[in-house]
């Protein structure tokens, strides 16, 4: 299948980071890093096939992804990069280091794996009743702390969030929320595929030889802290760090810190 023209949000000047969502996500799901990281290098975000504005109902395979990124840096005429993914993101960052290693200067890895392991529990019909009200409420009124209470504990936002503090939830209705609306089934359908298929690149990760960061959230249910600390100690070149009290949207719930330990390895790292 031809590569798809993805829609990119493109952000400062500088040495270039691809930012890298996950499912269900955006490019604008990346703000939260790119508002920070643009300031001193050229951030780009872009929206994956089938994801946000990169629409698509044609059917594709994971792969697709790594035959449009590599579009995306030819268009953008880059060389080589830092990746920061997240998530999904995360994979296919360890995936484009892995096929186009002499364009990858380095990886920031968040809450996720080379062989992803989840521990979420059974979903209930309820849990979908409090989800969709705690998300249409926050929604209306971001980080209110009444629907946090009352609804957003008791919804599946409980497994993605540990910290229930407005910061999360307004990242959510700036960009989680819309993403979640905009993510097509041929997306969806793409990443379950895979992953019933039993995804695993843990003896593939030898070949990545540049510098690497892994972060991951105590609590995470989605890809658990074991399966990212697992990925971290087949990287050849890797510092690891795991969050307590967060879980897989750590980004949002600890943005300052996190960001933090990102510019501080990005300064070793360029020196």
């Amino acid at each position: 299948m031809p590569h798809a023209q993805l829609n990119v949000y493109v952000k400062g000047q500088g040495f270039p980071i691809l930012c890298l969502h996950g499912h269900p996500g955006s490019g604008y799901c990346m703000s939260v890093f790119t508002e920070h990281l643009s300031k001193r290098f050229q951030t780009i975000a872009p929206d994956l096939r089938g994801y946000g504005n990169s629409r698509t109902s044609v059917p594709f395979e994971m792969t697709d992804h790594l035959l449009d990124l590599e579009a995306l840096l030819d268009r953008f005429d880059i060389n080589k990069c830092l990746i920061l993914g997240w998530s999904l993101g995360g994979i296919l960052a360890l995936e484009l280091a892995i096929k186009y290693p002499q364009r990858v200067a380095g990886l920031i890895i968040l809450a996720s794996a080379a062989k992803p392991r989840g521990s979420h529990p059974p979903v209930s019909w309820q849990d979908h009743l409090y989800t969709g009200l705690a998300g249409i409420i926050n929604w209306v009124i971001p980080g209110w702390q009444w629907n946090i209470d009352t609804l957003g504990k008791r919804s599946l936002f409980r497994y993605l969030i540990n910290q229930h503090t407005p910061t999360p939830y307004r990242y959510l209705a700036a960009a989680g929320t819309p993403a979640y609306l905009q993510t097509s089934s041929a997306a969806t359908k793409a990443l379950n595929t895979a992953l019933r298929a039993g995804y695993d690149r843990l003896h593939h990760l030898a070949e990545i030889q540049c510098p690497c960061l892994v972060l991951a959230g105590e609590g995470d249910r989605h890809i658990t802290a074991q399966s990212s600390l697992e990925t971290a100690h087949h990287l050849h070149d890797c510092q690891w760090q795991c969050y307590p009290n967060t879980a897989h949207l750590f980004p949002w719930e600890i943005p300052d810190r996190v960001l933090a330990d990102i510019d501080r390895w990005i300064d070793a790292f360029s020196q």
